[in-house]
């Protein structure tokens, strides 16, 4: 006997080959056609398998929803690895990965998946070299207020002022100042490509994942607040909150360095003007944030216009500072760098060896005065060079000085002055070589060479 009832004797029967003639899908819609809705038991036998076929297929897919919102279904793939870790050493880890990636409501969640399929293609096929988040992908604002005030003043730490309110309702991103906040930047510090996911473990997060690059980087502060006085507004490129493709990135590199060698080739000092311009950029807003150089801007760039507790030292307020800080530098130059370091004044972020930091940790390496490394960092610091770019009065008049500075750098030590601002040979177009912070150089006028080099 059928569910339906029994089958209709009046009917004749079909015969083998009419059976074989009708389809699956015919077949079930006759039988379908040919039950009798007007009896109420067939009516509620349907009403039973339909409430059934619900529970089975919307229970599946909240099922099947549930499991790949969790973070332990992210960490299932292994090309996952470095930012599961992360993901577990971070301060968010109380949350599901979805609440930051995917924006709230369910349309947005049914969109999501159904473009994350290109992710299964992706595992199966080839996993890309490096996993970056793209612009379409970003962590938007919304996410961010589920947990989050926007009436924050000040930051946690108490020190940075920051309006909060001020900069959501400017349609900036979140992201643009706190892009470090989970991952710590890996992508864009290069730790997490395919031959190093496999050094990705919850014990070994801990060690790469560096306050430095977890909270806001005072170098996107800068660069933003920077290119505002300007006139212009970063932070509508999408690709100025998402760190960059590194295969695109990669691309556009040639292509400059192509353009550069022919600017090169045709102008000589294409790459020297360009370093040029870069380093005074940097001297400028160096200048602007210590109060040395005042202009009319938007956004004031004095450290005292963001930081609130910062203070300048009381070493710093002694008679005669300016001209006998050189000894403090000295004894204390891990302190110094600490605020005159214009490494931190940059928002781009260099590349860095997974092995080295593992090694590293997070172990700070304690500092022993050491003089010739204080001369480095007044030959290449921009927050040095700034002030001492100017020729020392030592120098005197020029005609003199260039019969008579030989007697001047007789000893290695005496050298090493000079070298703190000159190089001995001229710099090369694009080299990534440090250059001291003037164009003046030693075999500008010594082309046949030295006297030390031809006793040698």
């Amino acid at each position: 006997m059928a569910i339906w009832g029994k089958k209709n004797k009046d009917k004749d029967p079909e015969s083998r080959e009419d059976r074989k003639k009708v389809g699956l899908i015919r077949g079930l819609w006759q039988k379908f056609r040919g039950i009798d809705w007007k009896n109420p038991v067939n009516r509620w036998k349907l009403l039973f398998v339909s409430l059934v076929g619900c529970i089975v297929v919307f229970g599946g897919g909240y099922g099947v929803l549930t499991m790949t919102n969790s973070p332990t279904f992210c960490a299932s793939c292994h090309e996952m690895a470095p930012e599961y870790s992360s993901f577990t050493a971070s301060a968010h880890n109380q949350i599901s990965c979805v609440q930051c990636h995917i924006k709230p409501g369910f349309n947005n969640m049914i969109t999501h998946k159904m473009k994350s399929v290109k992710e299964v293609y992706y595992h199966v096929t080839g996993v890309p070299e490096q996993i970056v988040q793209t612009e379409e992908e970003a962590v938007s604002n919304e996410n961010c207020l589920q947990c989050h005030s926007k009436n924050r003043l000040v930051t946690a730490s108490g020190d940075l002022k920051v309006n909060h309110k001020g900069h959501i309702e400017k349609e900036i991103p979140c992201i643009t100042c706190h892009a470090g906040v989970v991952h710590a930047k890996m992508a864009t510090r290069g730790i997490n490509v395919e031959e190093v996911r496999g050094k990705w473990t919850k014990e070994s997060a801990q060690k790469l994942m560096e306050k430095k690059y977890l909270r806001p980087n005072m170098g996107s502060c800068i660069d933003c607040h920077d290119k505002v006085n300007n006139g212009e507004k970063p932070w509508k490129e999408a690709a100025y909150n998402v760190p960059p493709n590194p295969e695109e990135l990669e691309k556009k590199l040639e292509e400059k360095s192509k353009e550069t060698t022919k600017e090169a080739t045709h102008e000589g000092k294409a790459a020297e003007a360009v370093a040029v311009e870069h380093d005074q950029k940097t001297q400028e807003i160096i200048l602007q944030a210590i109060g040395k150089q005042k202009k009319d801007v938007k956004i004031s760039m004095e450290c005292k216009t963001c930081h609130k507790q910062t203070e300048i030292p009381k070493t710093h307020k002694t008679v005669n500072w300016s001209s006998n800080h050189g000894g403090t530098a000295v004894q204390q130059l891990d302190k110094c760098v600490n605020c005159h370091q214009d490494s931190k004044w940059v928002r781009e972020i260099p590349k860095e060896d997974i092995m080295s930091l593992l090694k590293m940790g997070n172990q700070k390496v304690k500092y022993t005065p050491n003089v010739t490394l204080v001369k480095e960092q007044a030959r290449t610091n921009k927050f040095c060079s700034a002030c001492h770019a100017d020729r020392p009065k030592g120098h005197g008049e020029s005609d003199q000085w260039l019969t008579a500075h030989a007697g001047k750098a007789k000893t290695a030590d005496q050298k090493s002055e000079c070298m703190v601002c000159h190089d001995r040979e001229k710099p090369k177009a694009g080299s990534t070589d440090v250059k001291a912070p003037t164009d003046v150089y030693c075999q500008y006028c010594h082309r046949t060479g030295f006297k030390d080099d031809k006793k040698n």
